[in-house]
């Protein structure tokens, strides 16, 4: 579950009830408005419409989500040079969610009633999703979020462009058992993402004749690691399952390497660590170790190639690109093809368009579909391992598009989890 210790959890049940609250507030009310019944005002009466762009620019997520940003940006570009969305150009508003969910449910508020924008592509964290979930569903408006997740939720106001447990974390337990991999130690961040993450990864492992030998949490942003990297050492694990977040990958790999754990020692699988992350920690560090994503740099395919020209182009040749970045950016061509087979930016009638079927999109990461009944997309799982250059090579992908499975409803081990 979502828990934030003390006044915090406090502050979040209030700020968001505050905020939904307030969804009448400046609505427009004009025949060239959108709106949903009972949902929130779209402003269509320009020659723009407006989207929101949510993601922490400061704290400790900023090391990830900056980048995000970037990509949405680069879509937004792209898509207005090719002439805009129902013959409008698209005006992105950026929000600072400054990695403190309350924040986020604050900004997602504001981009709704203020800015009355037609949808919004971001956050990160799950505890960022879990905090403006409720503002969406209660307006009616649309979030897109481009970051692979836990699982064991569908919302009908949100898309869900990044994996879902059955197309990362399953597949990258897969290839651990494949390789022998007989024991695990989790390591994560204290919210819901890991904690739920390891609730799965448990089953599993129990179903499949792997041991945990420990589990240990550090508050997200945490720079002390040494304790937990010598249990680590100590409980001399065939694999460690990494879902920390933020730069408190950099501390941890810091004393992982302090301990004299290696990848062939030891090896960690990350679903947190993209190239982004790579290039702030350190290929010293990282050299070798695997991550489980849907998405590289090195991904082969000509819409990569021109995804990762366009982006060094606008942001710098030493730029990488990474999983979260091209799901976001993909989300927005998704939000597009959506709009335009509705012929509308109604939150309902676009909702309608996806749950039809036939939402395709040749991403960079390969042909990406929307499913309708969930609002996740079909995608490829990638394990890769990260080179002496800072790049992520894969080293196994699943073969094709894997359809997904939010409540693990395919998985008898997972039976009892939701």
């Amino acid at each position: 579950m979502f828990r934030i210790r003390g006044r915090r959890s406090a502050t979040i049940v209030a700020t968001v009830a505050a905020l939904a609250a307030l969804t009448a507030c400046g609505a427009k009310t004009d025949d060239s408005s959108s709106a949903s019944a009972a949902g929130a005002t779209i402003d269509t009466s320009g020659s723009s419409i407006k989207v929101g762009l949510l993601n922490s620019l400061s704290g400790t997520m900023a090391i990830s989500e900056v980048t995000v940003r970037d990509s949405l940006k680069l879509a937004i570009e792209e898509i207005n040079a090719g002439g805009g969305v129902l013959g409008k150009q698209i005006e992105p508003v950026s929000e600072d969610g400054a990695s403190d969910w309350p924040t986020f449910a604050e900004k997602s508020q504001k981009l709704i009633s203020q800015d009355k924008v037609a949808a919004v592509f971001g956050c990160w964290t799950s505890a960022s999703r879990k905090a403006v979930k409720p503002v969406f569903e209660k307006n009616k408006s649309l979030l897109f979020y481009p970051v692979q997740y836990e699982g064991l939720e569908q919302s009908p106001y949100i898309f869900y462009t990044g994996a879902t447990t059955n197309q990362q974390i399953v597949p990258g337990l897969d290839y651990l058992k494949a390789q022998g991999k007989t024991s695990l130690y989790l390591v994560g961040s204290d919210y819901v993402f890991p904690r739920t993450a390891n609730k799965i990864i448990k089953a599993y492992a129990e179903a499949n004749g792997m041991k945990v030998l420990g589990e240990d949490y550090a508050p997200l942003g945490s720079t002390e690691f040494s304790t937990i990297a010598n249990k680590v050492k100590a409980a001399g694990a065939s694999a460690i399952f990494n879902t920390l977040n933020g730069d408190s990958n950099v501390a941890f790999f810091k004393e992982y390497k302090s301990a004299g754990l290696t990848a062939e020692k030891m090896p960690v699988v990350s679903v947190s660590i993209a190239e982004e992350e790579v290039k702030s920690i350190g290929t010293q560090y990282l050299a070798g170790q695997l991550t489980a994503w849907n998405y590289y740099q090195t991904t082969e395919g000509a819409a990569n190639e021109k995804f990762v020209k366009a982006y060094k182009a606008k942001y710098g040749a030493d730029k990488p690109t990474s999983d979260p970045m091209e799901a976001a950016y993909t989300s927005v061509y998704l939000w597009k093809a959506m709009v335009e087979k509705a012929g509308s930016f109604d939150v309902e009638k676009v909702k309608a368009a996806a749950a039809a079927g036939g939402i395709t999109y040749d991403a960079p990461e390969g042909k990406v579909t929307v499913d309708g009944p969930t609002q996740h997309i079909y995608k490829t799982a990638r394990i890769g391992k990260v080179g002496d250059d800072g790049l992520i090579k894969e080293v196994w992908n699943s073969g094709e598009p894997i359809k997904p499975d939010p409540y693990l409803k395919g998985y008898s081990w997972a039976t009892g989890l939701s």
